[in-house]
């Protein structure tokens, strides 16, 4: 028995997603134009897929999970579970508008043609803001429409902003934000499933240790409650003696976000030495 998953042929989310199988410690070979494999050391198989066509897969039950963009869930209106969001391929789908037009509201969107490749979620949202305009449909590049007269604006993912830079355009309002997500089929069986919770298991134990970093630190031993109440720990630091009398070590786990405010306090505490190391695998 092997856990079906649907990656992306190619694009945005393929080379991310195979490195998150890779550090949750499965081994995959992957050959040029390959559009199936097997994992050499989990029960696991792997078939790439367009990105577009990995929800029919799902809902057939010929793929046990997918890693795709939440975006595409809500383009195709699909209700699968998602157990996980996994943090990359972060992006808005946002309208766009030519440099040169200057709207002050959504509402001033009213009447206007907007091309886009993805109809449904810009029917909701705009039904969502009683804005009734024109929809284009385009199956890609639809920056250009603009420019040749078939669309006043453009709904379409953007990541750095600087194909709408190149073609003119700027964002005018986010629809909504996306990023890779797993999904998994409604059809999945008892056995798939057993897998599909080990798997997600090292991918959880991979993603709590890009968001954490391992700190180090030497203290007053006086000091030891202060700066205890300021680490954001699980649980609580270890606290270990130094060779000089009255000074000890503290580890413990501090999430990136609040790394600066953290180090700040520490250093106000009287916390020196602070070392900072990043966490390969974060076990709960």
């Amino acid at each position: 028995m092997k856990l079906k998953i649907a990656v992306q042929k190619s694009g945005r989310l393929t080379d991310e997603s195979l490195a998150l199988l890779k550090e949750c410690g499965i081994s995959i070979r992957n050959g040029l134009d390959q559009l199936k494999t097997k994992a050499s050391n989990f029960p696991i198989e792997i078939l790439f897929l367009r990105n577009s066509d990995i929800p029919k897969y799902l809902e057939s039950g010929t793929v046990d999970l997918g890693i795709i963009g939440s975006n595409v869930l809500i383009e195709q209106e699909c209700d699968f579970e998602i157990p996980m969001e996994l943090g990359f391929s972060k992006c808005t789908v946002d309208i766009a508008i030519p440099k040169g037009l200057e709207l002050n509201s959504i509402a001033d969107l009213e009447g206007k043609k907007i091309a886009t490749s993805y109809p449904n979620t810009l029917n909701s949202f705009l039904k969502e803001n009683n804005i009734d305009c024109e929809i284009h449909k385009i199956s890609g590049s639809v920056e250009i429409a603009p420019n040749i007269g078939l669309a006043d604006a453009i709904m379409d993912i953007v990541s750095s902003g600087s194909t709408l830079f190149k073609n003119g355009l700027k964002s005018f309002c986010k629809v909504l934000d996306s990023q890779a997500v797993l999904a998994v089929s409604p059809k999945i069986d008892p056995e798939s499933r057993k897998i599909l919770e080990q798997l997600l298991f090292r991918v959880e134990s991979v993603l709590k240790a890009k968001n954490q970093k391992y700190i180090l630190l030497n203290a007053p031993k006086e000091k030891v409650d202060e700066i205890s109440n300021i680490l954001p720990v699980l649980k609580s630091p270890t606290v270990l003696p130094l060779a000089e009398e009255g000074w000890v070590s503290i580890h413990s786990v501090i999430a990136d976000k609040d790394f600066w405010e953290v180090i700040e306090r520490l250093k106000n505490a009287g916390a020196q030495d602070i070392l900072i190391v990043p966490i390969e695998k974060m076990v709960a």
